[in-house]
């Protein structure tokens, strides 16, 4: 984000006024404006829910990020926007069995944003 918010040569700023944190193991420089968190996501859930006082909580990332919040019941709603691409081989985009229900389904060009309820965990059937 740093890269892409600097190719104008001007100083980076981070864009957003809204509380934010970034979930992340790596060493990186602070930003002014946003909190750095390493650990169980347990713990950082109550410090997302009182910063957004009332409003919703957003978990903008990878998959793995958003299915640590669904182990412990802490994620209600997906809301996935894809664009085709061709590959030969790749990573789940949410590396957990959810049962999900479909809310909204809209095309926006070639993106495709789908929102879903998270029902809960999708049971295993064992033979």
């Amino acid at each position: 984000m740093r890269r892409d918010l600097t190719k104008d040569g001007q100083p980076f700023a981070w864009p957003y006024t809204v509380p934010s944190w970034v979930v992340t193991h790596r060493d990186i420089d602070p930003v002014d404006g946003v909190e750095f968190f390493a650990g169980d996501v347990g713990d950082l859930h109550p410090l997302l829910v009182d910063a957004a006082d009332g409003g919703d909580v957003w978990i903008v990332g990878g998959g793995d990020l958003a299915g640590q919040f669904a182990d412990r019941g802490l994620l209600d709603r997906v809301w996935i926007h894809q664009c085709p691409v061709v590959l030969g081989s790749g990573r789940p985009l949410l590396p957990r069995r959810l049962r999900l229900h479909r809310q909204k389904l809209e095309t926006h060009g070639q993106f495709t944003a789908m929102l879903f309820d998270v029902v809960g965990p999708e049971p295993r059937i064992t033979p």
